[in-house]
């Protein structure tokens, strides 16, 4: 039987999405906010709201003490955690579990094993999945890691174990190059992650990020809703996502689904997952990382399929099985999703957050927009950037990307002293790299260079 209330533990965009397809659902939402959110219109959505601390995360939504209160003393059946803060913390999985709480998401050992980035990569080489040569598991100290990096050779990439979001990584060109990027993403990760063990594996130069979302449930079905690309990103960040992945050599697209649900199986997964690959020129595939949790991207897929993605997390945590099986997935289609920020491209991505004077999304044809703002809101310095996200669909490739432009266009968002990365998607999504669809992770990173050299 399916849950019949669920607490939101997250803000934003992610947590006003939750809270529509739990009221489609008939689930009763609880939110949770902290002062800084205290106007946020998912407060305003929800059938209740509770307020969890301060604005520093630490304090309101890292803080498991008062968001178990909180879910207890509303008497929440489940937990959704959305993505980001807690949504992939083992601890906060079995603490729900502890208190008699659904986690919607992974069980807390499935997590915790993928959690672990070397771990992981080794458990998908188990399973038959390509992976890049590296260490096997976590390297002891630099001189390990140069030991390493003799053996595969330059370039190569050092990596956060507990790494996530696209930080805890650092490219080495050379010895000196490896002793720098090892202690940078050692310290990094003892603070950001408070684990400081890395590993190395070869770096390719020029790739695509594909990734591939995959559906598991408890009975033993998995299914995977294709491919997104993410090659898009600057310093691993993503802007500008979509599907189906341009130029993909003939069989891979079924070739990266099969190694997901390869993957997901092995490790005995349940819930929304994405399994993330590097893809070069030739189609060789090389296993990234497997995100146990939905994606800031997930729209994409949904615009794609039809299929919402939260509201089979939750039958899935209900103990449901999944309805449809791998051939009842069709994806019609293109979509685009770009990332609006309150962020200043111009001065290296500097934050913007402020009050919203005029705050007016696009719509149309095809277009999806995602923010937990509205006009005359603030955003706040205490959290992401993250606006909005608009998504944008049509039959055919080149008309999703004439839609994204048209609503990009379309979206006004002003305040004092907010600048937003509208220009930018713009200017990326007219270049002809991305309109060839020849475009690579460097990209972004490379056309800035330029522009700062120019």
């Amino acid at each position: 039987m399916t849950v019949s209330s669920v607490l939101i533990a997250n803000r934003g965009e992610i947590a006003l999405r939750v809270a529509r397809t739990c009221r489609e659902m008939g689930i009763r939402v609880i939110a949770v906010y902290s002062t800084a959110d205290r106007d946020s219109p998912v407060v305003e959505f929800a059938d209740e709201a509770v307020l969890i601390g301060p604005p520093p995360a630490r304090r309101s939504y890292l803080y498991m003490p008062s968001l178990i209160e909180a879910a207890l003393r509303t008497g929440a059946e489940a937990v959704h955690p959305g993505y980001g803060f807690l949504s992939e913390d083992p601890d906060f999985a079995q603490v729900c579990a502890d208190h008699g709480l659904v986690f919607i998401g992974p069980r807390p050992d499935v997590m915790a094993s993928l959690g672990d980035k070397a771990e992981v990569r080794a458990l998908m080489a188990a399973a038959g999945l390509p992976v890049l040569p590296g260490s096997d598991g976590t390297v002891s100290g630099v001189a390990e890691a140069e030991e390493v990096a003799a053996a595969i050779g330059y370039p190569v990439v050092v990596k956060a174990a507990a790494g996530g979001g696209g930080r805890g990584i650092a490219v080495a060109a050379d010895r000196a190059g490896l002793r720098q990027a090892y202690r940078e993403t050692t310290a990094l990760a003892r603070q950001v992650f408070g684990n400081g063990e890395v590993y190395v594996e070869r770096y390719l130069t020029r790739t695509r990020h594909v990734e591939v979302q995959v559906l598991c449930d408890g009975h033993g079905g998995a299914v995977h809703l294709g491919e997104r690309d993410c090659s898009l990103q600057r310093r691993n960040q993503k802007l500008v996502e979509e599907s189906p992945s341009p130029r993909l050599p003939g069989g891979l697209r079924e070739e990266l689904g099969a190694y997901a649900v390869a993957g997901a199986r092995a490790v005995g997964y349940t819930g929304a997952g994405t399994m993330e690959f590097l893809v070069d020129g030739s189609g060789a595939v090389a296993f990234m990382e497997f995100n146990a949790r939905i994606q800031v991207e997930h729209p994409v897929t949904e615009m794609l399929t039809g299929i919402d993605l939260v509201r089979q997390q939750i039958l899935v945590a209900s103990g449901e099985p999944l309805a449809f099986a791998q051939a009842d997935v069709a994806p019609r289609g293109a979509a685009i999703e770009c990332r609006v920020n309150a962020e200043d491209p111009d001065a290296g991505f500097r934050p913007t957050p402020g009050a919203l004077r005029t705050f007016r999304p696009p719509g149309g044809p095809g277009i999806r927009v995602d923010s937990g703002f509205v006009q005359g809101g603030t955003v706040p310095a205490a959290y992401d950037p993250l606006i909005a996200k608009l998504v944008a669909w049509a039959p055919t490739r080149d008309e999703a990307i004439a839609r994204a432009d048209r609503a990009l266009a379309e979206f006004k968002v002003e305040g004092a002293g907010v600048a937003t990365t509208i220009p930018l998607l713009r200017r990326l999504l007219a270049s002809p790299e991305f309109v060839s669809g020849e475009h690579t992770t460097r990209f972004v990173d490379d056309l800035m260079a330029r522009d700062r050299a120019a």
